[in-house]
């Protein structure tokens, strides 16, 4: 069967792209960027034209898919990606049976409308990505040796993106996971100061870390483009991060069946960005 892919290009599609042309599925990538694409992905995977936003652009992309892979926001720092309800109901119409979505900060009408649709569906709900450190710290590792951030001490149980694409690759595979909803986190929660340490050993160089206060770290995301509302949000996350964040669940061990990876592993598989 073909397997619509959407957001293939980002952080956790290229992984459940690749993961499935290892399975050997057939695989049909939407993107709004045919030639990023082509030179990202794996050969033999189809790519297809199409915007999540613009539900009439999907007619051809979902002719003679029986499962997808579905994002509702990009993972890109300030991409403008917010996917259109109706993507569901054409998608059903087109004979999509499988649907697997990959939840943002929070359950929206996306999910409402796949969980009213009559197609199989699974939520996959991340924890922080671990790959977010990519964006917020390597600029400054790499040309500084430091990592300036705010809240040293705040916890979170990031998760290995490849984690969150192999429980995707086993819901859209699988016969098991209809109607479930897998929280997803690393196997620890660490603080900002050992995420900084857990890189300085994979890379064997000191990285200080410099704590920002509250008003510098308002300025700098303000001068990065975030609106106040964004900014007011992000210090808040912050300073108060929600339980999920941090709490460590056993699902990807479940579902896998071995350890979810650590921080440190992913240190060391990324190690060649920082330098």
């Amino acid at each position: 069967m073909t397997i619509l892919v959407t957001g293939a290009t980002g952080t956790v599609g290229q992984h459940v792209t690749e993961l499935l042309v290892q399975r050997g599925a057939l695989v049909r990538a939407l993107t709004r960027n045919p030639e990023r694409a082509r030179a990202k992905l794996p050969e033999g995977v189809e790519i297809a034209m199409g915007d999540l936003m613009k539900p009439d652009t999907l007619e051809d992309a979902l002719q003679g898919v029986k499962a997808m892979f579905l994002i509702v926001s990009s993972d890109e720092p300030n991409a403008d990606l917010n996917t259109d309800p109706q993507v569901l109901a054409l998608a059903e119409a087109a004979g999509v049976k499988r649907v697997v979505v990959l939840v943002g900060f929070e359950e929206g009408p996306v999910e409402e409308a796949l969980r009213a649709s009559a197609m199989e569906w699974t939520l996959v709900k991340p924890a922080e990505f671990m790959a977010n450190v990519l964006t917020d710290w390597r600029e400054t590792i790499r040309t500084e040796g430091v990592v300036r951030e705010f809240y040293g001490d705040a916890l979170s149980a990031r998760v290995h993106e490849g984690d969150i694409a192999a429980i995707a690759v086993e819901a859209l595979l699988g016969d098991s996971h209809h109607g479930r909803s897998y929280p997803l986190t690393g196997p620890e929660a660490l603080t900002r100061r050992e995420a900084v340490r857990a890189i300085a050993a994979a890379i064997g160089k000191d990285i200080p870390f410099v704590e920002l206060t509250e008003e510098e770290t308002r300025q700098r995301w303000r001068d990065e483009g975030y609106d106040e509302e964004s900014v007011e949000f992000f210090v808040q996350i912050a300073k108060n991060p929600p339980e999920e964040g941090y709490t460590v669940l056993p699902t990807v061990e479940q579902v896998l069946g071995r350890p979810a990876r650590t921080f440190a592993e992913w240190a060391i598989e990324h190690k060649r960005e920082f330098l």
